[in-house]
C-alpha cells in the first residue's frame, strides 16, 4: 500500500500547485515546469507497467482454461512453423555462385542418373558469363581495331612515336635549359653545330666593329692574346651581355638569348690563335692558355 499512497501524494501535489504558485515565494515557473515533466513520465511508466501486468494475466488465463500441457504444446507448434517458413541463410560465396543450400538442392536435381550418382542443374552464374562473353567482343574488337584495320598502333609502332615524342620534349628541354645560362655557369663548347650557329650570330651582329674575322676594326681583335675585359669563357659571356657602354660596347641582351650569347662567346673563344689578315694591334692584358690547352683554364700576365 505504499506506493499507492505515494502516487496519491503526489497527485494531490499537482493538484494544490496552481493554488501554491499564487504565492512567488512557495514555487516558480520553472519548478511548475519540473512538475508537469515529472507528472508526464510517471503516467508513461504506470501505462507501461499496466500493459505488462494485463499481458501476464491473459497468458495466465490461456494456461488456466486450456491445460499447461496443451499450452506448451501450442507454444510448440508456433515455434515449429516459425522454423518452417523460415528461409535458410546463404553465405556470400553462394550468393556470388548462385548456389543453393544443401536444404534446396533436390529441388534442381537432374532426373537421370548414372550409377547411381545424380547431377545439379545449377547453371553458370550470370555475373561471370557477362563477364565470359565480354572478353570474347573485346577480343574480336581488339583484332579488329588492331590487326586488320590498322587504326590502333602496335608495340613497335607505339615506341616508335613516344620516342619521336620524346626527342621532341627533348629537345624543347635543352632550349629552355640552355637559355638559361648565364656569365656564372656558361660552359665553352667545341661542338660544330655550337660553332656554326654562334658564327651566324658573330657575321650578323659583332662583324661590323670587330670584322669578319674578329681581327679588329673600330672594336679590339679577338683573335690574339690581349683581352681588355677578361678572355675567360664567363668572361666574354659577361661583356657580351652587359656591354661596356663608355667605350662603345652595346648591351646584347635584350637582343640576343642567353643560348646565342654563350654560342658566339664559344665561337670567339675558337678563333684564338687564327692569325687573321690585317689584325688589329694587340690592346688591353694578356692572357695565356694552360699548358694542358684548357680554353677556360687561362693564366693572367699582366704586362708592366
Amino acid at each position: 500500500m505504499k506506493p499507492l499512497k505515494a502516487i496519491l501524494l503526489f497527485f494531490i501535489l499537482l493538484a494544490v500547485q496552481p493554488v501554491l504558485a499564487e504565492d512567488q515565494s512557495l514555487t516558480s515557473a520553472q519548478l511548475m515546469n519540473y512538475w508537469g515533466y515529472g507528472a508526464i513520465m510517471l503516467m508513461l511508466v504506470l501505462f507501461l507497467v499496466v500493459l505488462l501486468v494485463l499481458l501476464r494475466t491473459f497468458k495466465v488465463l490461456t494456461m488456466a482454461i486450456m491445460g499447461r500441457k496443451a499450452y506448451v504444446d501450442m507454444l510448440a507448434e508456433e515455434k515449429a512453423l516459425k522454423m518452417k517458413d523460415k528461409k535458410p541463410k546463404v553465405n556470400v560465396v553462394e550468393k556470388l555462385l548462385s548456389l543453393k543450400p544443401l536444404s534446396e538442392e533436390k529441388s534442381i536435381l537432374i532426373e537421370h542418373d548414372y550409377d547411381g550418382i545424380q547431377e545439379l542443374d545449377n547453371p553458370t552464374p550470370a555475373w561471370f558469363m557477362v563477364l565470359f562473353y565480354s572478353t570474347i567482343v573485346f577480343a574480336v574488337a581488339y583484332l579488329l581495331i588492331y590487326h586488320v584495320f590498322g587504326i590502333g598502333q602496335l608495340q613497335n609502332a607505339e615506341y616508335a612515336t613516344e620516342m619521336n615524342i620524346a626527342a621532341k620534349e627533348r629537345t624543347l628541354y635543352l632550349a629552355k635549359a640552355a637559355n638559361r645560362v648565364d656569365e656564372s655557369n656558361v660552359k665553352l663548347s667545341t661542338d660544330a653545330a655550337v660553332l656554326s650557329a654562334g658564327e651566324a650570330v658573330f657575321k650578323q651582329t659583332c662583324a661590323p666593329c670587330h670584322g669578319d674575322h674578329a681581327q679588329g676594326v673600330v672594336g679590339p681583335n679577338l683573335t690574339d692574346d690581349y683581352w681588355l675585359h677578361g678572355g675567360k669563357i664567363g668572361d666574354i659571356f659577361k661583356t657580351i651581355k652587359y656591354g661596356i657602354t663608355a667605350k662603345g660596347m652595346p648591351t646584347w641582351e635584350k637582343q640576343l638569348t642567353p643560348k646565342q650569347i654563350a654560342d658566339v662567346s664559344s665561337y670567339i673563344k675558337s678563333l684564338h690563335g687564327s692569325n687573321p689578315a690585317n689584325a688589329k694591334e694587340a690592346q688591353g692584358t694578356k692572357e695565356v692558355d694552360d699548358a694542358a690547352g684548357a680554353p677556360e683554364k687561362t693564366a693572367m700576365v699582366i704586362k708592366k
